[in-house]
């Protein structure tokens, strides 16, 4: 045997904890404690949980506030009477029953017509609505009744420009009536005949009168030979007629007496007229 031992290798300084400039205890990077983080996903769902509880508490109490205020705004409007717009009358006035009152009115008034319909005893000056059509006429337009109601029908004019198969109108229902009637607003001639046809007073024929006088004395009016001047060369006049209906006639004889100190003087404008 050699007395020679094998060689221990030894231990330098860097591996001696706390020897040499290696780093010591003290300086050594600190290492996650695993308790630690085997916590950790318990703790973010334990906040998770929290933060939607929070959340829902908030939503259904907003819910249930909105609830309440509905509740309190629908006790509201049933305890409040609901205003209705009244109905109104032919004149404008405010007033009268409900839809369904006046259901009942209509059904009750139209029994007492049928009632009075079979009642030989029953007996009725003239028409219900000749209250109401007073109230509608402008003056002028008792005027041009009177007129018709004494004169006859009126002699009115259309102009048209063109072949007869072809043309086109260029002016509608000229006539002397505003002038005749010594209305105040002749020129307001054409909405009081509209007005006067809407009553159903008066109508608007297609056919010309007899007398061909009146006709030749209008188309020698300033506005008839304008209205010929705007049609041009193949400028025509087509003859027409304004005429009562028996419903205006009867409610002439009924609300606008002859024999008044107005319409005298009407007349006399009219004679004037006339003899010039």
């Amino acid at each position: 045997m050699s007395d020679e031992t094998t060689p221990q290798p030894s231990r330098s300084a860097e591996s001696v904890p706390g020897t040499g400039p290696g780093p010591g205890p003290d300086s050594a990077t600190p290492r996650a404690d695993p308790g630690l983080r085997g916590a950790a996903p318990s703790l973010a769902r334990m906040a998770a949980e929290a933060w939607w509880n929070t959340a829902a508490w908030a939503i259904g109490e907003a819910a249930r506030a909105s609830d309440r205020a509905l509740r309190a705004a629908r006790a509201l409007a049933d305890a409040a009477p609901v205003e209705r717009p009244s109905p109104r009358n032919s004149r404008g006035e405010s007033g009268g029953p409900t839809a369904g009152g006046r259901h009942e009115s209509l059904r009750e008034r139209g029994a007492e017509l049928l009632r009075k319909s079979a009642d030989v005893h029953f007996d009725q000056d003239s028409h219900p609505a000749y209250e109401h059509i007073l109230e509608d006429l402008a003056p002028d337009e008792a005027r041009i009744i009177r007129l018709l109601a004494t004169k006859g029908p009126q002699a009115a004019v259309d102009v048209r420009a063109g072949m007869p198969l072809a043309s086109q109108l260029v002016a509608l229902g000229l006539t002397m009536i505003g002038a005749e009637a010594g209305c105040r607003y002749p020129d307001r001639i054409q909405r009081y005949l509209n007005n006067l046809n809407r009553l159903g007073l008066v109508w608007f024929s297609r056919e010309k009168i007899e007398d061909p006088m009146p006709y030749q004395v209008l188309e020698a009016q300033p506005e008839v030979k304008e209205a010929m001047s705007q049609a041009g060369r193949l400028g025509r006049t087509v003859r027409r007629s304004i005429h009562l209906t028996p419903f205006g006639e009867d409610f002439c004889s009924a609300a606008l007496p002859a024999d008044t100190m107005e319409f005298e003087a009407v007349v006399d404008v009219r004679q004037e007229v006339d003899r010039d």
